[in-house]
């Protein structure tokens, strides 16, 4: 029986790690469980579940229901972290949105449990903190991704029996607005680029998939994660998202991880690695797919992309900025407070601003992401 906290359980990828984790009542028990505000969900998952943790960060405290009183109840932002570190079992997984997710990491493995990272921003801005805290060990890796890209090239480089590799191939489905012209992408409404055409995901996530700076976090993550050369990782996208991503070897061999696109598979892999369970995720029918294509990304329409190679060239906090301008301005565009085009603008302008500074220590980090906050969100308020 393995014990497995999981942050951000009212999530899209939390609810789905514990609707894969319930297929397996006699291998896993959900030790914890944290959210951030929505209450009626989170007391009604520590029912099913019955954790002896349970957390809402956003809220300083709120009314228990009487048939939870099994379970102990945190509050407020620093809960997260306590979760991670007090919570039974062996395992974390980090399924919160922003750069919160960091400490959270680092608090996990402070305790010294295994860490299943579904978190973008731990990596882009923590990166080298993060993977120090996270070495291989005898008994496997101490960190396991879940996004869908970093799990197959985890899982093609499993499978290449320690061949280096020379390239990664970093699928993205080009989302909602693939084929649309620029002036037309620029002026997009939230609702428009919420329509992602193959992944049902959160909003904020959606969003980056609109502008492909998710692909750009990836490209970051995957720099950490494969300690790989920035010109080693090469996006191509592809709009049937079947292709979850590859490896190329220096013989020229190419290595994929294919499947339906369901996040079910990639969850409950980091969770059983090596090892592998029934997910509830439909088997994967070519014929019935028919074509796969695959195309270069337009850099002029998505700029995303290549701000993340700059990040990179440039080193530093560069790349927490980049991600902190990036979420102020997703919220700030889902709020209607700005265009889409600008989310482009505010992340260059901030980056250009702040991208010098040191990011080699956790305070420095924090004060880096801080400031890039800031700065974004002084340049909204003059739009």
């Amino acid at each position: 029986m393995r014990g497995i906290a999981i942050l951000g359980s009212t999530g899209s990828i939390g609810r789905q790690a514990l609707e894969v984790l319930s297929l397996h009542p006699d291998r896993f028990s959900v030790t914890a469980l944290a959210a951030r505000r929505n209450a009626a969900l989170l007391f009604e998952q520590v029912r099913i579940f019955r954790p002896r943790l349970a957390a809402l960060t956003g809220m300083e405290t709120i009314e228990i229901p009487e048939d939870l009183s099994f379970c102990r109840f945190l509050f407020g932002e620093d809960a997260l972290e306590t979760v991670a570190r007090e919570s039974e079992g062996q395992d974390v997984l980090v399924s919160v949105v922003g750069v919160r997710g960091l400490r959270a990491v680092l608090a996990a493995r402070q305790a010294g449990k295994r860490v299943l990272l579904a978190n973008k921003e731990a990596l882009v801005a923590g990166g080298e903190m993060v993977m120090a805290a996270c070495p291989e060990t005898e008994s496997g890796p101490t960190l396991l991704p879940v996004d869908s890209e970093h799990s197959a090239i985890f899982q093609c480089l499993r499978g290449a029996e320690g061949n280096p590799y020379t390239r990664i191939l970093l699928t993205a489905s080009g989302g909602p607005f693939r084929t649309w012209e620029k002036e037309k992408m620029r002026r997009a409404a939230p609702r428009e680029a919420l329509g992602h055409p193959t992944w049902n995901m959160g909003a904020k996530i959606t969003v980056d998939s609109a502008t492909m700076f998710n692909k750009a976090l990836e490209i970051i993550e995957a720099k950490w994660l494969f300690h790989a050369d920035p010109d080693q990782i090469q996006v191509v996208i592809h709009p049937q998202s079947i292709v979850h991503s590859a490896v190329e070897f220096r013989d020229g061999g190419v290595i994929a991880q294919m499947g339906v696109p369901d996040m079910r598979l990639p969850i409950l892999y980091a969770v059983t690695y090596p090892e592998r369970l029934e997910t509830g995720v439909r088997p994967l029918q070519l014929p019935q797919v028919g074509t796969l294509t695959f195309e270069a990304p337009d850099f002029d329409r998505f700029p995303a992309i290549p701000m993340a190679y700059q990040a990179l060239r440039q080193g530093g906090a560069a790349a927490c900025v980049l991600n902190a301008a990036n979420e102020e301005a997703v919220y700030a565009f889902l709020d209607g407070k700005i265009a889409f085009g600008q989310i482009y603008e505010i992340v260059d302008d901030t980056l250009q601003k702040w991208g010098h500074l040191p990011a080699g220590t956790l305070a420095e980090v924090e004060a880096a992401d801080a400031r890039a906050r800031q700065t974004a969100r002084e340049r909204m308020a003059r739009q």
